[in-house]
């Protein structure tokens, strides 16, 4: 086979190092199919993909017996400027993380030009016209508005989406997308999948993905290649190795998925956390001919969180979701309605009550890189969340610290480490160490296991469900994966457009939704059972 892709021997090891990172790989991905490398963090399905665009680390290299043909052409003997020419314009790139890929210093217009210019001979005006098109097919609603605005003026779906147009305006002969809906909602998610399926099927393109969601390898992918540690432990058609994984580590991979277990028995106690008519909104920026504005992003919302029970929140991006449990954590203030702790409205007390009542109540954040001090070590990180617990020495925080790594399945040893010299799920172990560390009554879990892959996620959610059941706190768990709220969640509160559509106990909202809105987000689902 001369067209296509062809893998043969890639091996990847750092320079002057025994290390090897990619070992003896081999694949093949005919033109117009759909192949995926799956595996844990760190199983080396990144840098594979990569070494095919010659985008590798400083530092590491294919070995010299490594073949990585493309329509016949060994790209592993291209020169640099050959490879150049081959960037994008045959072959393109969907980075993980779209804010960090596109420049926040250049308007989109430009970015989605500059491929342009340097691959085509196309006039500007034929170029902005093309560009229109294809923000037009990514389902952009207003696509002249898009050319003039900046990357950080759209959510984490629009910036996927703006990234797929930028690759395909050149109509690669092969896309490689590394986690392409990694941390956006279920129906973003289905959106972009089906999207790239669309315009990869239109123009005979070949697809590498490279993903540790088994929901979407089992939709979309036509062959599956399994990594473990830099090597394929199991390759063939992504169903059937899905349905009956041969190989130890794929069975692990699949007995990872999320289950539902069985449901906990309601309570009849007192609610712990109560919203009254509580409703969010922002001033809108002003303009010259544009008066100044508030934008309620959250309406009249009632909920009722009781003593041990994990309430989850669910909808697509720009819900209102994250913004409702950092309000009732107290980190935003609400435009009208009320917070009750215990019966008590938070918002009538004073500034001495308002903190006492914080003290029961914290926050494991979405990315715990970016919301863990990076000065700090894990130790000081951990002492400092006890700092305004009454009654406790230095010698007694440092040993609660300690137990506390333990009680998360950390080593102790980590203490002296700092957060970027963890790995994704060491770090969201600390991040929900310092959030029950102080023992506190009520926990907002935002997004925890969005971007971890299977076999963490599962850690983490199991984590979770034992901590809650050893110290009895209430949890308001806000995520867009249905696998992991099926997992933990004692009741789901279904929100749209900052309003809450649906709330009922989790089998009844799985298994009998009632609302047109929640039918949607399960349709959408990508996931897979573990059945």
């Amino acid at each position: 086979m001369q067209d296509g892709l062809i893998v043969r021997n890639l091996t990847i090891r750092p320079d002057r190092s025994p290390l090897t990172l990619v070992d003896d790989l081999e694949f093949a991905i005919p033109p117009g199919q759909f192949t995926a490398l799956v595996g844990e963090s760190g199983s080396g399905k990144t840098l594979a993909a990569r070494s095919i665009l010659g985008l590798l680390p400083q530092g590491l290299s294919p070995t010299p017996d490594s073949r990585i043909l493309f329509d016949g052409e060994d790209l592993t003997r291209a020169s640099a400027p050959q490879m150049r020419a081959i960037r994008g314009a045959r072959i393109g790139m969907i980075f993980q993380e779209p804010m960090v890929s596109l420049n926040p210093s250049m308007r989109i217009g430009q970015q989605l030009a500059e491929a342009m210019r340097l691959h085509t001979t196309l006039s500007t005006r034929q170029i902005r016209a093309e560009c229109l098109a294809m923000l037009d097919r990514v389902q952009i609603r207003d696509p002249e508005r898009c050319l003039s605005a900046w990357p950080h003026e759209f959510s984490g779906g629009m910036r996927q989406r703006i990234m797929i147009a930028s690759v395909m305006l050149l109509k690669p002969r092969l896309l490689i997308a590394d986690e392409p809906t990694t941390a956006l909602d279920t129906l973003v998610s289905r959106d972009v999948l089906d999207l790239m399926v669309d315009l990869t099927r239109t123009s005979g393109t070949s697809v590498l993905l490279i993903s540790h969601d088994l929901g979407m390898v089992a939709r979309y992918v036509d062959d599956v290649v399994v990594m473990e540690k830099g090597r394929a432990v199991e390759s063939g058609r992504a169903r059937d190795v899905l349905r009956a994984p041969q190989n130890a580590y794929t069975r692990k991979l699949v007995a990872a998925l999320p289950r539902r277990g069985p449901a906990r028995p309601p309570t009849d106690a007192a609610p712990l956390v109560e919203t009254r008519g509580l409703s969010i909104g922002y001033p809108e920026k002003a303009g010259p001919l544009r008066p100044k504005r508030f934008r309620r992003v959250v309406h009249d919302v009632d909920l009722a969180i009781r003593p041990g029970e994990t309430l989850a929140l669910v909808g697509a991006s720009g819900s209102g979701k994250t913004t409702l449990g950092r309000t009732i954590i107290g980190l935003e203030r609400p435009e009208t309605g009320s917070i009750r702790i215990r019966g008590q409205d938070i918002g009538d007390q004073g500034t001495a009550s308002r903190c006492r009542a914080r003290r029961d109540m914290q926050m494991i954040f979405q990315d715990p890189y970016s919301s863990l001090d990076p000065r700090q070590r894990v130790g000081p990180l951990l002492v400092e969340a006890l700092r305004h617990l009454p009654g406790l020495s230095d010698g007694d925080r440092r040993a609660r610290a300690r137990d506390c790594c333990v009680e998360v399945g950390l080593d102790p040893a980590l203490m002296t480490r700092f957060p970027h010299q963890l790995s994704g799920g060491q770090r969201q172990r600390v991040a929900i160490a310092r959030a029950v560390i102080a023992r506190p009554a009520f926990v907002v879990a935002d997004e925890p296991v969005s971007a971890l892959d299977m076999t963490v996620q599962k850690q983490i959610l199991d984590l979770i469900r034992h901590l809650q059941d050893s110290h009895g706190f209430a949890c308001l768990f806000v995520s867009h994966d249905l696998g992991a709220v099926e997992q933990v969640a004692d009741r789901v509160a279904v929100m749209e457009a900052g309003r809450i559509v649906e709330l009922a106990p989790r089998d009844r909202i799985f298994d009998a939704p009632e609302h047109p809105y929640t039918k949607r987000l399960l349709e959408a689902s990508l996931r897979l059972n573990a059945a």
